[in-house]
């Protein structure tokens, strides 16, 4: 039974409820709703009109209502008289077929409708940057390989342990945290939780983030590739299915006993994890245009050799084991690691996909290939027959379009709203005059 927001509001003193959604280009939408309006908003919605946001929607039509889910809700752990409540988009008495929690919801029932239920982590890396965004925050952090630099993490503990503490008290075991591969640049992990639970604390954990990063005076960024040079920012995802949501879950169904009748059995994978990641390998190049979602993703998986000496950023489809240099990893046996998706990533699109290539690989029996064991970056050109990464936003949307399966799975209002959208995106990117082309063509 959900839980009656009215009631919560007054057994923990909460004044106020930021009612959320996330639109396609992932950007969240809220409206901040007294308390003692809750009990109509709960069962009717909070009222928006679609056009405003970036949704594939026209000034003509009808209030689109966000729907509280009231058993995500989160009290501010910064400002505990607000709480902030994740939304299902509804119009006219229906879900809106392209909003992407929705998206995502489709898909969970539709795996569980199979016996399987996806859970997966994520890895949180964004930057921290004075106001303007032009800059690093810390001047000193200079070192030429700064990951897990311990004298410049002292100097942002202070904003790291500030969220740090608040993902404690939120129950989400928090369980690490370091300075990453770039200068200025961290990343933050917790617990792996069911796809939508996962999608809700990301999607909340970068409103955290940035929330306090402002405080402090910062200004935290998820943008893929901010600074030149410098390690982008990725969002790892490590992915196992099992048997039943939640607590409830007992077995791991990619997981068995490791054997020599596979490169995947080798590593611990089961059949239906060998079959859930050849999906992933089939419907790579279309899966970057949601897993890498803007014009600046591919400055991050085409990038040239960083000042630490690596991206740690695929280009190429391919798959490993226990090794950081490919789009897939198999660490372990019952999970696999997804190092393709980048900080713009939309939080629920991303679970969606995942899903969506996953369902449709256990579908095919999809091969997931030949398991490449070297160094991606040193002996890359050694590997033939892999497909290379989309170069570019444009190439990735091309690709996702010639994918009827994978944009099926997705939906197709879904995918033709987003598809429409990202194109008039790129469309207004080419129409962007830059210093680049002044520098190069000027005195032609």
């Amino acid at each position: 039974m959900a839980i009656n927001l009215e009631k919560f509001a007054k057994d923990n003193g909460v004044k106020y409820f930021m009612i959320s959604f996330t639109d396609l280009f992932g950007g969240q939408r809220a409206k901040l709703v007294p308390a003692r309006a809750i009990t109509d908003m709960q069962e009717d919605g909070a009222g928006f009109a679609g056009f405003a946001t970036w949704l594939d929607m026209t000034p003509a039509h009808p209030d689109m209502l966000a729907v509280p889910d009231a058993d995500a809700v989160i009290i501010l752990p910064w400002n505990k008289e607000i709480a902030w409540v994740p939304s299902n988009c509804v119009m006219e008495g229906e879900d809106v077929a392209q909003a992407p929690r929705n998206v995502l919801r489709r898909l969970i029932a539709e795996a569980a409708t199979k016996g399987m239920h996806v859970k997966t982590g994520i890895e949180a890396e964004f930057f921290l940057l004075t106001p303007q965004g032009d800059q690093i925050s810390d001047p000193y952090d200079t070192a030429a390989k700064p990951c897990y630099d311990q004298q410049a993490f002292m100097r942002r503990l202070d904003v790291i342990r500030e969220i740090s503490d608040y993902m404690l008290d939120l129950g989400w075991g928090a369980y690490q945290n370091d300075h990453e591969d770039a200068n200025g640049q961290w990343e933050m992990n917790w617990d792996f939780d069911d796809a939508l639970k996962t999608a809700d604390k990301h999607s909340f954990f970068k409103f955290m983030a940035k929330t306090v990063a402002e405080k402090h005076g910062y200004r935290a960024t998820f943008m893929p590739k901010p600074v030149e040079g410098l390690t982008g920012n990725g969002c790892h995802a490590h992915i196992s299915v099992w048997d039943a949501p939640g607590t409830a879950a007992k077995t791991n169904i990619f997981a068995m006993d490791a054997n020599q009748t596979s490169q995947t059995a080798e590593l611990g994978l089961s059949e239906k994890g060998r079959y859930f990641l050849g999906g992933i390998m089939k419907h790579a190049s279309a899966l970057a245009a949601i897993t890498n979602p803007t014009v600046n993703s591919y400055k991050r998986i085409n990038a040239p050799r960083t000042t630490s000496g690596a991206t740690w950023a695929p280009n190429t489809v391919t798959w490993t084991g226990n090794n950081r240099t490919h789009m897939v990893r198999v660490p372990g046996p019952g999970r696999f690691e997804l190092r393709l998706p980048d900080g713009a990533v939309n939080p629920y699109l991303l679970q969606a996909v995942i899903i969506a290539a996953g369902l449709s690989g256990i579908a095919s029996q999809a091969d997931p290939g030949k398991r490449h064991d070297i160094d991606m970056y040193a002996e890359g050109h050694k590997v033939r027959g892999a497909p290379k990464l989309p170069l570019n936003m444009l190439d990735a949307l091309r690709a996702y379009d010639r994918d009827k399966g994978l944009k099926s799975a997705m939906g197709e209002e879904f995918s033709a709203a987003f598809l429409k959208m990202k194109y008039s995106e790129w469309n207004d990117f080419c129409g962007h005059f830059s210093d680049w082309e002044k520098a190069n063509t000027l005195d032609i």
